[in-house]
C-alpha cells in the first residue's frame, strides 16, 4: 500500500482496555507487518492518545494458515509497538468484532494467536468469553525486594507472563510507579512481566489494578490480568468446590468499574484448566485513517 491510502478501522473496549482493529484477511497490510520496524512505529502512531487514534493496542485480522485449524487469525500489538502473544480483553474485542462483521458463520470463534487457538463466543450482547491457554510455569511467594522492601509475588503465564502481589487497600497504592519497578526487576528478566495488584473483597470477588508492560502504565483493565489473579486466589483461599470446579466464576473488579468473571478448574494435582474469562465489549466507533497519519505511520524515520 501507498502512503495516499486510507485506512479503515474499528474501535472497541474490553472492560476499559481500549483496541483498534484493522481487516487484512485479504493481505493487503502484509507489506507493513513484514518490516519489524515499520510495524512498530504503525502500531505505535495509531496508538498514541495525542497525534494518533489513541488505544491500548492494535490487533490485525489475518486469514488463518492451516485451513479447518482456526476461523480466523489475529496479531496484537501492544501501545509500544511490541508484538504480544496474547491478549485476553483484546481477544474478546476482537471476536466480538469478527462476529458481529459476518467474518465468521457462528456465535463461537477459533482464533489463532502467537500464543495458540483461543476459543471466544458471545455470550449475552453484553459478555465475550474467552478460554485462554491453560497455566504454565507457575510459582509462589517469590521475594522481590524494591527498595529495602520485600514483597511476595506470585507467578503464572497465561499466554503471557504476570506476577500477582495481594495487598490490603489498592487505593493506598502508587501503582504506576510500584508496577513499574516489577516490571522491570531483575528477577522477571529479560522479557519482563505484567504487574497485577490483588485486593481480597470476600469469597469469590476480588479487586484488581494491572500495570501493564507493552502499553507501560496502568491500564483500567486486564483480561490475562484478571485471569492470573483469579487462578492464583482459587488456589490460595478455600473459596469451596463451586469456584474450584468452574462451575461459578470468580468476579474481578477493575478501574474501568466492569466486572469480569473468570472460571477454571482446578486437577487434583493443584493444577488448572478449562481457564475462560468473560469480559464486557462495547463498540465505540468504527473510523478511517487519514492519508497524513497513514503516511506519518508507515514511516519509521518520522516521530510518532
Amino acid at each position: 500500500m501507498d502512503t495516499t491510502s486510507t485506512i479503515d478501522f474499528v474501535k472497541l473496549s474490553g472492560s476499559g482496555n481500549d483496541f483498534i482493529c484493522i481487516d487484512n484477511r485479504d493481505g493487503h497490510f502484509d507489506a507493513i507487518l513484514s518490516s519489524q520496524d515499520r510495524l512498530g512505529h504503525f502500531a505505535r502512531s495509531l496508538c498514541h492518545r495525542g497525534t494518533g487514534v489513541g488505544a491500548d493496542g492494535v490487533i490485525l485480522a489475518i486469514a488463518p494458515q492451516v485451513e479447518n485449524f482456526a476461523d480466523i487469525g489475529a496479531r496484537f500489538f501492544e501501545a509500544d509497538g511490541s508484538e504480544a502473544g496474547l491478549c485476553g480483553n483484546g481477544t474478546g474485542c476482537f471476536a466480538h468484532w469478527a462476529i458481529e462483521s459476518g467474518f465468521v458463520p457462528d456465535r463461537e470463534i477459533r482464533i489463532l494467536t502467537p500464543a495458540g487457538v483461543v476459543l471466544a463466543q458471545n455470550r449475552d450482547g453484553i459478555y465475550v468469553r474467552v478460554c485462554i491457554p491453560d497455566p504454565e510455569s507457575m510459582q509462589t511467594d517469590l521475594a522481590v525486594d524494591l527498595h529495602g522492601q520485600r514483597w511476595k509475588c506470585n507467578y503464572v503465564v497465561v499466554g503471557i507472563p504476570h506476577a500477582i502481589i495481594y495487598v490490603d487497600n489498592l487505593d493506598d497504592l502508587d501503582v504506576p510507579c510500584l508496577g513499574r519497578q516489577i516490571r522491570y526487576h531483575d528477577r522477571f528478566a529479560p522479557k519482563g512481566v505484567n504487574a497485577n495488584f490483588v485486593q481480597i473483597l470476600g469469597p469469590g470477588n476480588i479487586a484488581l489494578r494491572t500495570y501493564e508492560y507493552g502499553v507501560e502504565g496502568e491500564t483500567l483493565a486486564c483480561g490475562t490480568g484478571s485471569a492470573a489473579a483469579a487462578i492464583m486466589t482459587i488456589l490460595r483461599r478455600n473459596w469451596g468446590e463451586p469456584f474450584s470446579s468452574g462451575r461459578e466464576p470468580i468476579l474481578v473488579h477493575v478501574r474501568s468499574g466492569d466486572v469480569l468473571r473468570v472460571y477454571s478448574t482446578v486437577q487434583k494435582d493443584g493444577s488448572l484448566k478449562d481457564v475462560c474469562l468473560e469480559t464486557v465489549v462495547r463498540f465505540m466507533y468504527s473510523g478511517t485513517l487519514h492519508p497524513n497519519l497513514v503516511a506519518r505511520a508507515l514511516d519509521p524515520t518520522l516521530p510518532v
